[in-house]
C-alpha cells in the first residue's frame, strides 16, 4: 500500500510540474522543430531578397509551397533536381542582368573636352584633294595665278572632313567661311567656338588649317 501511495504522489507531482512547464518540455521542442523547419531549395531564377539562379537557400515550407513552387521559381534541394539545375545552367549559361549606372558629365568635364577638341583642331591640318578646272588652268597668264578648282570646297564639306579625318564633330556654324574655297593652296579658316574655351597664347581667334591639293 505504501508503494502504491508513493507512486500516486509521484504521478501527481509530475502532472503538476508538466502543467506549469508544458511549453518548455523537450518533446514539444522537437515537435516544433519538425513543424517549423525551414526547407532547403534551389532557385531556378533570380528572386529578390533571396538570391540568384542556382543558389541554395532556406525558406519557410509555406512560402515554398504557395509562392515559389507554383511559379517554378525554386525546386527542392535533392540530388535529382540539383543535377537538372546544373545541366540547365551548363547548357544555357544564363546571364544575370546588371544595373547600368549612367554618369552624367559635369559642366567642367564638358568644358575640358571642348578645350581638348579645340586644341586638336588648332594643331591639325585637313588635306583635301580636288580636280583642277582645266579650262582656267590652260588660260591662266602665268604660274603665279592660283589654279582654280573644278568644284569649290564648301563649309559642309569641311565639316564632313573634320569628322572623317579628325573624329571631331562640329557644326557648320563653328566655321566662318563667307565663300567656298575655289583654288589650290593653304588656308586658315576662322572658327567660332564658345568664349569659355581659352585661346592659345599669342592667338586672337581659333583657326582650322586646310590644304587643298590636286588629285
Amino acid at each position: 500500500m505504501a508503494f502504491t501511495q508513493h507512486g500516486r504522489n509521484a504521478l501527481r507531482q509530475i502532472t503538476k510540474e508538466s502543467s506549469d512547464r508544458v511549453l518548455h518540455h523537450p518533446l514539444l521542442y522537437s515537435c516544433q522543430g519538425v513543424r517549423y523547419r525551414r526547407l532547403e531549395v534551389i532557385l531556378t531564377t533570380k528572386v529578390d531578397k533571396l538570391g540568384k539562379a542556382g543558389e541554395t537557400v532556406k525558406v519557410a515550407p509555406g512560402y515554398f509551397r504557395n509562392h515559389l513552387m507554383p511559379k517554378l521559381l525554386a525546386v527542392p534541394n535533392i540530388e535529382k533536381f540539383a543535377h537538372l539545375i546544373r545541366e540547365q545552367r551548363r547548357i544555357c549559361q544564363p546571364v544575370e542582368e546588371e544595373e547600368v549606372k549612367v554618369i552624367r558629365k559635369s559642366e567642367d568635364n564638358m568644358s575640358r573636352e571642348f578645350e581638348k577638341a579645340a586644341r586638336r583642331l588648332e594643331n591639325a591640318r585637313l588635306v583635301l584633294r580636288r580636280f583642277p578646272n582645266i579650262e582656267k588652268l590652260r588660260s591662266r597668264e602665268s604660274k603665279d595665278v592660283p589654279i582654280e578648282l573644278r568644284s569649290p570646297v564648301t563649309k559642309e564639306e569641311l565639316v564632313a572632313e573634320v569628322s572623317r579625318q579628325l573624329s571631331i564633330s562640329i557644326e557648320p556654324e563653328n566655321l566662318h567661311l563667307p565663300s567656298p574655297l575655289s583654288a589650290f593652296g593653304e588656308y586658315e579658316v576662322p572658327m567660332r567656338l564658345p568664349k569659355a574655351i581659352p585661346l592659345p597664347e599669342g592667338k586672337v581667334q581659333w583657326t582650322l588649317n586646310v590644304k587643298v591639293r590636286g588629285k
